[in-house]
């Protein structure tokens, strides 16, 4: 299984962008701001863009099992999860059906949609963030 992230341009608030499951739109996503290579401020600052291996996992801070991607250059604990805004984040990957500048609405019903289908897939997942072009 195969998502893609498609990024837009960064505000000086957040990253919105896309979220593909196999070549299909699935929802919105929000990110911490892009910033150059090697420049890193805690908490606000989005994952590079690269192709990661996503498992499901207990995650200790929301108690609940929740897709974590893996061998994340510079970043550990990088999850797929609910959320509406950037300060929900700190440098994972939120999900929704409700874009809005700086903000993602409809946050559950989009991630318990998609952790449906990543939790019934027998089949690796990856997953493709691609920064704006």
């Amino acid at each position: 299984m195969k998502l893609t992230l498609q990024r837009e341009p960064s505000t000086k608030v957040s990253t919105a962008g896309r979220l593909f499951l196999n070549g299909q739109f699935e929802c919105h996503t929000l990110e911490d701001i892009v910033r150059p290579r090697g420049v890193k401020v805690y908490g606000k600052t989005a994952i590079p863009a690269g192709v990661y291996q996503v498992v499901l996992t207990m995650s200790p801070r929301f108690k609940r099992v929740l897709p974590l991607l893996l061998n994340v250059p510079g970043f550990e604990g990088i999850r797929i999860h609910p959320g509406n805004k950037a300060e929900d984040t700190d440098g994972c990957i939120l999900v929704g059906d409700a874009p809005a500048p700086d903000w993602l609405g409809q946050s559950k019903v989009a991630f318990d949609r998609l952790f449906a289908k990543l939790r019934t897939t027998s089949e690796p997942v990856t997953i493709e963030i691609k920064d704006a072009s």
